[in-house]
């Protein structure tokens, strides 16, 4: 699915035309109030299609800002200036950073460590939350997964078959909120088939703030896998392409986090409070119902082939090639090859798992296995409970009532 969205292309644009431009002097000041008209122009056209994208809202508040700043009048030409060059010495070549810009650094010696949380969400989509809880979820079209005073994550799933249940994260946007002297506002998005190795003006850090550095973008596999750094919040956002769809983890400290103006609204943020109940999926019943009917199969050739391209027994071999301990991540990687038949679906798990081990801070909890869920008033019973058991308890109580 590609997104009929153009504010990339938009942005592009203007970098282009402005790159350097905060090195002109004032009476060059107009060429770049034209190019500001041309973007805002830009964004106007694009303004129906876009009107659902975070990156898009983020570029118009970003142009009344430097209207305002730059005093340019809304009114006037919109022609494209000559395009610049980066001078030599530009912030993309800045290594020192203030220490304001290094989150570990600006603790001081006698105080406690940062402690450390982890989010990630991969495949149908399964999302382990910063608190550990692990949900599989619906959460079809565009959902926040994070939203606080330092950034904002989004994500939009897409079925990944017409007409099927099963979806999968198909485009990303995570925008930096300007901090200070560090970081100038930046948006990242990814989509299928498109993961950039760059912010969407084309910059690879935070801009042209004496810190710039302190928010940098690694390719660690050409297309496939980058890692952006925001050391000036002590946070490691991974975000990988496996197959056509895209796994998003992040290391953020606790401080960060809880770092929000609206603490009502925090339910709304899928990282810190989990997918809505009437969004989860209560994948391990479905997998025993598999399992359950894989062995009534082979007591007799009654029941016809299931369409799927697995059954329960070869998907659980195809995991274990990847995923040996039988935790969440295996019985994920099961649930998503019997929906989909992907076999990417099982690369997506175990390199979420491969996530977890390198940002998760403590590492007796790398491995998870029992699912973990807000019981609705009416089942509050504990999953797994044996009706028998009730019975027992029940003729236990008339027995003492006797």
């Amino acid at each position: 699915v590609t997104s009929p969205c153009k504010i990339l292309k938009c942005n592009s644009e203007f970098w282009a035309a402005t790159s350097g431009s905060h090195h002109l002097g004032a009476e060059e000041a107009p060429e770049f109030c034209t190019a500001l008209r041309a973007y805002a122009h830009c964004t106007r056209r694009t303004a129906r299609t876009c009107r659902g994208d975070l990156a898009y809202h983020s570029a118009v508040h970003g142009i009344d800002d430097l209207m305002v700043q730059h005093n340019c009048s809304k009114d006037g030409p919109t022609s494209q200036p000559r395009l610049r060059t980066l001078p030599p010495g530009d912030s993309q070549e800045r290594s020192d950073s203030p220490e304001i810009c290094h989150y570990e650094k600006s603790f001081h010696k006698h105080s406690a460590a940062p402690n450390y949380t982890h989010c990630g969400l991969f495949g149908d989509p399964h999302l382990r939350t910063f608190t550990d809880t692990f949900q599989t979820c619906k959460v079809q079209g565009a959902w926040p997964l994070i939203d606080n005073n330092y950034l904002n994550v989004q994500v939009t799933n897409t079925p990944v078959l017409p007409g099927s249940s099963a979806t999968a994260t198909s485009k990303l946007t995570i925008i930096f909120k300007s901090f200070q002297e560090c970081v100038d506002q930046k948006v990242y998005q990814a989509e299928m088939d498109e993961l950039p190795a760059a912010f969407v003006d084309g910059s690879k850090n935070g801009g042209d703030k004496h810190g710039a550095n302190s928010l940098k973008i690694t390719e660690k596999v050409s297309g496939q896998h980058i890692e952006i750094q925001a050391k000036y919040i002590g946070t490691t956002i991974v975000v990988r392409q496996v197959g056509r769809y895209l796994t998003f983890a992040v290391r953020m400290p606790e401080e960060v986090v809880n770092a929000v103006e609206d603490r009502d609204s925090q339910g709304l943020y899928l990282c810190l409070r989990g997918c809505p109940l009437n969004q989860q999926i209560d994948f391990q019943a479905i997998r025993s119902a598999q399992a359950t009917e894989g062995r009534a199969r082979r007591k007799g050739p009654s029941l016809p082939a299931p369409p799927e391209a697995f059954t329960y027994e070869t998907a659980t071999a195809k995991c274990r090639e990847k995923l040996p301990v039988e935790d969440l991540y295996f019985q994920s990687c099961v649930f998503d090859l019997l929906t989909t038949g992907d076999v990417n679906f099982m690369l997506a798990a175990y390199y979420a798992f491969e996530d977890v081990k390198m940002l998760h801070s403590n590492k007796d909890k790398l491995h998870l296995y029992e699912r973990t869920r807000v019981l609705t008033p009416g089942n509050t019973a504990p999953t797994g409970t044996h009706p028998t058991l009730w019975v027992a308890l029940l003729c236990l109580c008339w027995l003492c009532l006797l």
